[in-house]
């Protein structure tokens, strides 16, 4: 009989990834790129272009020894203000060159590091800050008035300020000035009081002024990372320094057969994300690789341009972003040479057949789909990268990581292979818990095993599939979203009475998801839906706002009052194949 701890998924790895990796080296995140930067500096680290009319794409390179003493300089600097071991530092930037600067600057000065979404509106951001206890923050010239607009009701007291441009190459510096940087909001004329320009501290500090920190790389946090965990309530999840440098190890030896230096890491996915600050950042340092900067990977032109200009060999990404390359109309005219890809993760969401299929067709490379969480940063199953890829499966368990399906009903009993239940784990790449939420962390961690709060099942060679989230948290474009968010806001309007928010099948694309709201207006009172939209979109991420509204009389609820998500989404899955589907229709 198959069980659990046969660990039967073993037999299933590619050749040469073995069982396990222990031991891992005990040290600190940031010794990776103290690593890179002493034995590889002249390699490059972060490539920032960027696309002008006439003049087509120029680019600048920092190298690993550049990012070295930037970061150094910049711990420096952080140590002068008071920033000591353990301090939360709040990071507001995209995908850049400064993104990996602060990052590794932080930590080595002890920091802890707390990534802001940028697209969240300030007073989202603000919670987080409050939450985190962030009392300096790093942040894009861009997202700088936002921040002080909410400031006085955070912990904030110092903001370091850096504009997008100021890694560009020479001329798209210039260009970038004159033409889009007003025009854009990326200018700031003057900052408050206090504040300062990263670019004037990393000039007055050395990289022989970096503190010494005695980090014990186990129990000492690296990020919070802000997740709805396993019950859709927003709080930061504490991941010490070994599991994001464990974790980077075990994809290290997954894709088998990589060669240290002569990857190119495609950075579109954002860095904010534990996605693309463990499996893209940690992950390309640990090898001293380059990575390809997308600030913004809707834009997937400035995508397509940087894979053809730039020649990416891994790209982890979400089903939505291969999706939208596989249907690009540049793409269709042979516009862009993809062939430089050879491995992608995909992860996030479901990943279609045919999205795969499609986008290895164009490429030539294999597109793996896995699984992960913020709870253990990041990744924990994959699809092998020259073995079966099964369809529907998150793959396997990477080495020395332990699974098992319990019983929904005892939350403890193994239930046979082949049959659901919840997913847990337990591994090399763990949190350590919640911030400021035991409740939370032990509901989440249980005798040294992470209850995932999904619902799965794994197949006698070891594969695992997700079949459901116990959780109400919705996936929209990759992002998560959380109802009881979304269902606050709307309960500010005026207008609204009730409301209930959940995921749908997205009508137009299959297995995605889409968010939709009932709504039960206050009797005498009237709203139109782009009213309601427009409300929540002055308080919420763009992904987070309904565009599919259903004003109703009433909402289904339990004996005890509880509103049955559940049955409104049955209700819209019947109208839907009826093909009478109400709400706007808008992405």
């Amino acid at each position: 009989m198959v069980t659990y701890a046969d660990r039967p998924w073993t037999k299933s790895y590619d050749e040469g990834v073995p069982h396990s990796l222990e031991p891992y080296p005990e040290i600190p995140l940031y010794a990776l790129l103290d690593d890179a930067a002493k034995n590889h500096g002249d390699r490059v680290a972060c490539i920032v272009s960027l696309e002008l009319p006439v003049v087509g794409r120029i680019y600048n390179e920092v190298s690993y020894r550049e990012l070295g003493e930037l970061s150094d300089r910049l711990a420096a600097a952080l140590a002068d203000m008071g920033v000591k071991k353990g301090d939360r530092v709040a990071v507001d930037l995209v995908n850049s060159a400064q993104f990996a600067i602060a990052f590794f600057g932080i930590l080595k000065a002890g920091g802890i590091v707390v990534a802001l979404n940028p697209t969240f509106p300030p007073a989202q951001k603000a919670r987080q800050i409050v939450d985190a206890g962030a009392e300096v923050a790093i942040v894009m010239s861009l997202f700088y008035e936002g921040l002080n607009s909410v400031r006085e009701r955070t912990p904030l007291r110092r903001l370091i300020v850096t504009n997008i441009k100021e890694y560009f190459p020479g001329l798209g510096k210039f260009l970038f000035t004159v033409a889009r940087e007003k025009k854009d909001g990326h200018r700031v004329e003057q900052l408050r009081e206090g504040d300062v320009w990263l670019q004037d501290l990393l000039t007055k500090y050395l990289p022989s002024q970096r503190p010494k920190v005695d980090i014990k790389p186990k129990e000492d946090t690296a990020i919070f990372q802000f997740t709805g965990g396993t019950t859709g309530i927003p709080k930061a999840a504490r991941s010490p320094h070994s599991a994001l440098v464990n974790n980077a190890i075990q994809m290290r030896c997954w894709l088998a057969g990589d060669q240290s230096g002569e990857e190119r890491f495609l950075a579109a996915i954002p860095l904010f994300h534990v996605y693309g600050m463990v499996a893209v950042m940690t992950f390309a340092v640990s090898m001293a690789s380059a990575m390809i900067m997308v600030p913004n990977a809707r834009d997937i032109d400035d995508v397509l341009g940087c894979i053809d200009r730039f020649k990416p060999t891994i790209f982890m990404g979400v089903p939505a972003l291969y999706n939208a390359i596989n249907n690009h109309p540049g793409v269709a005219a042979g516009k862009y040479d993809l062939s430089s890809i050879r491995a992608c993760i995909s992860g996030s969401a479901p990943l279609a057949p045919e999205t795969k299929r499609r986008f290895e067709e164009l490429t030539g490379g294999t597109v793996m789909e896995g699984f992960g969480m913020s709870e253990a940063p990041t990744a924990t199953h994959c699809n092998p990268l020259r073995g079966e890829n099964r369809v529907g499966s998150i793959g396997l368990p990477f080495p020395d990581v332990e699974c098992r399906i319990v019983s929904l009903d005892d939350e403890v009993t193994d239930v046979p292979v082949g049959e659901i239940g919840e997913l847990v784990l337990r591994g090399p790449a763990m949190m350590t818990g919640y911030h400021n939420q035991p409740t939370e962390t032990a509901n989440a961690l249980r005798d040294g095993w992470l209850y995932t709060g999904d619902i799965a099942r794994m197949d006698e060679d070891g594969y695992f599939y997700i079949v459901d989230r116990k959780k109400d948290m919705v996936l929209v474009g990759g992002f998560n979203v959380y109802p009881n968010e979304v269902e606050k806001v709307l309960m500010d309007h005026p207008a609204i009475a009730e409301a209930a928010v959940a995921g749908i099948p997205h009508p137009e694309k299959e297995g995605q998801e889409a968010l939709k709201a009932w709504i039960v207006l206050k009797q005498g009172h009237s709203a139109t839906e782009q009213e309601i939209i427009d409300f929540c979109a002055e308080q919420l991420a763009p992904y987070a706002v309904p565009r599919r509204l259903a004003f109703v009389e009433a909402l289904p609820r339990t004996a005890v009052g509880k509103i049955l998500r559940r049955e409104l989404v049955n209700m819209e899955v019947e109208q839907q194949q009826q093909g009478v589907s109400s709400g706007a229709a808008t992405a």
